[in-house]
């Protein structure tokens, strides 16, 4: 299971490189790889950044999560060869159509029942 999501998060990268201007893959190695370094840095890297976020983020309303994504996606570009992204701006909109794209496909693949029934006895 967690084989086919790496290469499912690997083909929405490939989604958002062709829709979002300024960020490309050398090849479909580097596709992978990136894959799995954005894994690694989600579950390691960004809960850190966001709690030492936390005041800037209370006060943007959690609008200031989108700059922590962004940098994230940077981090990600400086780490493996073959995974180019322009500028900041670049990341920011990768990273935002990345998790679009990732949060809309997990909100369709749940396996939690949507509605909650409540039995009467």
């Amino acid at each position: 299971m967690l084989i086919i999501r790496w290469i499912f998060n690997s083909l929405v990268l490939i989604l958002v490189a062709f829709l979002t201007p300024g960020l490309s893959f050398a090849s479909y190695w580097s596709v992978l790889v990136t894959s799995l370094v954005l894994g690694l840095l989600n579950a390691l890297v960004r809960p850190v950044l966001i709690l030492l976020t936390l005041p800037i983020n209370f006060l943007t309303l959690g609008l200031f999560t989108f700059i922590i994504n962004a940098v994230i996606f940077w981090i990600a570009s400086t780490m493996v060869k073959g995974f180019e992204v322009a500028n900041f701006a670049t990341a920011f909109w990768g990273a935002l159509v990345y998790t679009l794209i990732i949060t809309l496909i997990n909100l369709v693949n749940s396996d939690k029942p949507k509605v909650k029934r409540i039995r009467s006895k």
